[in-house]
């Protein structure tokens, strides 16, 4: 018969590269962190010198102004916000605090949503990808030869491109679902299981459960020779 511990059982500890779930999620974490540090440090440069960053109406094509100060403070906030839950991230797998890893697991399927919700629209009204691109500056590169594209060949595209994202972001939301339950079952009891050959399942104490209730039991009689 084989023992084995519950959590080895039913998911995978191992993700890209064969590195373990726990380190892939960190690196995952680490990732996230600082491309988030450089959307902050790009945003803050940007309300310390808004010159720099301004745009015309006819740059944009359109009547709106370009991240004006209440857009800049909503991403800004946005952006310190995904650097807490990045961090929390990598701090609760190094420490192997499952906790700390739902916040960032919770983002992902967020995330993951609202690519689900973009394809279902491309495909729904396919369409609107050339109402997009016709709302374009007139010197956005390559414009006129993406709309010189067959309109169905250019949505087979985008959705080829974004079934493609969609597949590494599930891999990714596996990989810390499965850094979360590693941690979730390490810092759980120690119970092991023995599983036999007709796949039979038993179930055994706790070690310190073991040693107490044997040592509570009465010894035997002595022994009296005849």
């Amino acid at each position: 018969m084989k023992m084995v511990a519950p959590w080895t059982r039913f998911y995978s500890n191992s993700c890209c590269l064969c590195c373990h779930v726990r380190t892939g999620t960190i690196l995952l974490g680490v990732w996230y962190l600082i491309i988030n540090a450089v959307v902050l440090l790009i945003l803050l440069s940007a309300l310390a010198d808004p010159d720099q960053y301004h745009f015309s109406s006819s740059e944009l094509g359109g009547d709106f102004e370009f991240m004006d100060d209440a857009n800049m403070c909503i991403a800004i906030a946005i952006s310190l916000l995904m650097i807490l839950i990045c961090a929390m991230a990598t701090y609760g797998a190094y420490k192997q605090h499952a906790a700390w890893i739902i916040p960032f697991f919770c983002y992902q399927i967020f995330d993951f949503a609202l690519n689900t919700l973009v394809a279902v629209t491309v495909l729904v009204y396919p369409n609107s990808i050339q109402e997009y691109i016709r709302q374009l500056p007139p010197d956005f590169p390559y414009k006129d030869d993406i709309m010189s594209v067959n309109p169905t060949c250019l949505v087979l595209i985008i959705l080829l491109f974004i079934s493609i994202i969609l597949a590494f972001k599930g891999y990714l939301i596996s990989c810390v679902w499965n850094c979360y339950r590693y941690i979730n079952g390490r810092n759980s009891s120690d119970v092991l299981v023995y599983v036999t050959s007709n796949d039979t399942t038993v179930l055994l104490p706790p070690y310190d459960d073991a040693t107490v209730n044997g040592a509570t039991k009465e010894p035997p009689p002595p022994y009296v020779s005849a």
